[in-house]
């Protein structure tokens, strides 16, 4: 249904997944790098960074693809893309602060956060007014 009905939005999502995919295979290449065996959660702070990074954004996944769902219909294919894309574009601020010290990754969050609560906001406000 979203394919055919919002292919823009598809795109921007396939992009999301996309980066998450990166983010994981740079927590792959830290494992090597810094000698952390499968299936320790830590063991270098280097390491530690990346894998912080890549379950950060798998927990903003959880709330960026229903936030998409339901806020497509409402907002409508090009907007929810262009939110859409301002969360992968957070992730990669995020990312990139995070790594070189996470202390300052405050606006990458903010980046990601910000458009998944307009999406949900979107689809409240769609249903509500169409119970009315």
């Amino acid at each position: 249904m979203l394919l055919s009905a919002h292919p823009l939005t598809t795109l921007a999502l396939v992009l999301a997944l996309l980066i998450y995919f990166v983010l994981a295979v740079n927590v792959g290449r830290a494992r090597a790098t810094w000698s952390v065996p499968a299936p320790q959660a830590s063991g270098h702070p280097e390491f530690d960074k990346r894998y912080r990074v890549q379950m950060n954004t798998l927990e903003q996944l959880a709330l960026l693809l229903p936030a998409v769902i339901v806020a497509a219909p409402v907002l409508g294919d090009l907007v929810t893309a262009g939110l859409t894309a301002v969360w992968s574009v957070g992730r990669i601020v995020f990312a990139r602060a995070y790594y070189a010290d996470p202390a300052k990754r405050g606006p990458g969050f903010g980046l990601t956060l910000f458009p998944s609560l307009i999406m949900l906001g979107a689809g409240i406000w769609g249903a509500v007014s169409t119970l009315i």
